[in-house]
């Protein structure tokens, strides 16, 4: 859509209805409920006019709601992908991967897909299948453009005005209906109940059950591919059993389409498998001797038995590798197949010259190969602490600063505001980076990372600082993560404390050293000190008044 962007809210309400035919209702900002006191009821049975969309929408701010059912002719199925239960596996048998009707993401990262209105009288419910839930008659989702509280946004994907709504799968129907031999859905959980598996249908049933029909058939075979692939059939036999049933579909699937079938369902599966490997691997390297299958599950978020069975079948595999030794049930212990010697001898006592804001230094001292942590809410003055941070020290030593959200134009705009020139930056080194950082990062040099971003398996950031320490030498590296609000600890929790020598924890106005090992003078213990702050011009930090320089409290 285009237009002011004051009026962009307006203007999608004023689409859905005159061009979509859709009812549109307003929600409240930031929330996907309808203001107080506003009665839904009425626009179930008729779309609003021109004149009550300028009354609701004049504030830019307010959500759309677009009402699922009969008069708008929509079936809407939520994906809810931010659920630790959703499966992939599931929701590619139901709706496939290739989703020809208007898809939407919503702002948990999970999407909507809208389809036509079945011709049967299908109201709401949650958890049809798992983490999947559906509105029809009497239910109304949250639609571009608007946004959730924290404001991330609902938006159309593959091309709004490109796309068609398609007609529900039939699968999907069969299973509302209770119709479940029409899915070769073998033992899924499914609203509390089970998908039954002790019949078994012949072809000429199965086609009389609308199975391998014209308009469906490109589904159900993928479909069967996939349930062949979870089913541990090997690739070939699945090859012939799904190319024996192409062949019976109405008209014929093509034998090659068949095999590319085959090919993304055990390509799929094998991707699955290795990413699951690694994050087992993964989540070794950060234990310190022994493994517990039961912790294993907890932090991999591993729900289901078939995944549980494979985490132990990789343990297993790991311990003929070497990397492990099983030492009871569900116990296993690391094989550390090298041990570093430590040179206690040579070892230089003296601490770097580092230099920090707020005179963190005459707290904590800082060494070759630490790692220092500044873990920040969003909008908390990260950034703004680490390059003054590479102010103060870019004299003495080599900075590297790695930025993975600001652009040159941003970056510049921020360090013109030092009011030092711009000449004066050119002793930082400045690289744009947003992953894998352990492998650009100088072992002699002073890293700033700014930040460390994970979006998800946050248990990783432990792996990541450790990757990160293991590249140092005599440098030293500086990361910003982020943190939940009302916490100290940074995303990866304990995890994240384990390799910095100094952990700082960040909010508006307030900064903590969290942990502190090297501590300055002997009989101080900087751990808990906190100190109040006022940034000023985005650059300078000073007290909490402009007045006062402000101190550190215990």
């Amino acid at each position: 859509m285009s237009g002011n962007k004051e009026n962009l809210t307006l203007q999608w309400a004023r689409y859905y209805t005159q061009t979509c035919k859709w009812s549109v209702i307003p929600l409240s900002p930031g929330a996907k409920i309808p203001p107080k006191g506003f009665s839904v009821v009425k626009y179930r049975s008729r779309i609003a006019t021109d004149e009550e969309l300028q009354d609701w929408f004049a504030y830019p701010e307010m959500n759309i709601g677009i009402i699922t059912g009969i008069l708008s002719n929509i079936f809407v199925v939520d994906l809810d992908k931010s659920k630790p239960h959703y499966r992939e596996d599931i929701a590619l048998q139901y709706f496939g991967d290739d989703i020809k009707s208007l898809l939407a993401e919503t702002p948990s990262g999970g999407q909507h897909i809208f389809y036509t209105f079945p011709k049967r009288k299908l109201t709401i419910a949650s958890e049809a299948l798992p983490a999947i839930d559906y509105r029809g008659e009497g239910g109304y989702v949250a639609a571009a453009p608007s946004v959730d509280g924290t404001g991330k946004p609902y938006r159309w994907l593959q091309g709004f005005k490109t796309h068609t709504l398609q007609e529900v799968p039939h699968a999907f129907l069969d299973l509302l209906s209770g119709n479940n031999k029409s899915t070769i859905s073998m033992g899924v959980g499914v609203g509390g109940g089970y998908v039954r598996s002790d019949e078994k249908p012949s072809l000429q049933t199965l086609q009389t059950l609308h199975f391998l029909q014209e308009g469906q058939r490109d589904q159900d075979v993928f479909h069967l591919a996939n349930c062949l692939s979870r089913g541990g059939y090997e690739k070939e036999l699945a090859e012939y059993v799904v190319g024996t049933i192409a062949k019976t579909c109405n008209p014929p699937f093509p034998e090659r389409e068949a095999i590319a079938k085959i090919e993304s369902a055990y390509g799929r599966g094998e991707k699955k498998e290795r990413n699951l490997t690694q994050d087992v691997r993964d989540y070794i390297s950060l234990q310190d001797s022994y493994i517990y299958l039961t912790d294993a599950y907890t932090t991999l978020q591993t729900l289901h038995s078939s995944e549980k069975a494979n985490i132990q079948v990789i343990m297993h595999r790991l311990c003929k590798e070497g990397v492990l030794e099983k030492t009871g049930r569900g116990t296993f212990k690391k094989i550390e197949v090298e041990c570093g010697d430590i040179d206690i001898w040579n070892a230089d006592i003296t601490p770097l010259d580092i230099k920090y804001p707020f005179e963190i230094e005459t707290y904590v001292d800082t060494y070759p190969k630490n790692i220092i942590v500044v873990a920040g809410e969003p909008n908390a003055g990260k950034t703004a602490f680490l390059l003054n941070f590479a102010k103060k020290n870019m004299d003495k030593h080599e900075v590297i600063y790695f930025s993975s959200e600001m652009g040159g134009i941003e970056l510049r705009n921020r360090l013109l505001k030092f009011n030092i020139g711009m000449e004066a930056w050119k002793k930082v080194t400045w690289k744009e980076r947003a992953s894998d950082f352990a492998a650009m990062v100088k072992p002699n040099a002073v890293n700033i990372i700014d930040f460390l971003e994970v979006h998800d398996e946050f248990y990783k950031v432990g792996l990541f600082v450790k990757q990160i320490f293991d590249k140092l030498d005599r440098g030293i590296a500086v990361i910003a993560i982020q943190k939940p609000k009302g916490r100290d600890e940074g995303l990866g929790g304990q995890r994240g404390l384990e390799k910095p020598r100094l952990y700082l924890a960040m909010e508006p106005g307030k900064i903590k050293i969290v942990k502190g090992k090297n501590w300055h003078h002997e009989h101080i213990n900087p751990n808990g000190k906190f100190r109040r702050w006022k940034l000023v011009a985005g650059c300078k930090f000073t007290g909490p008044t402009t007045a006062d320089e402000g101190h550190w409290e215990e």
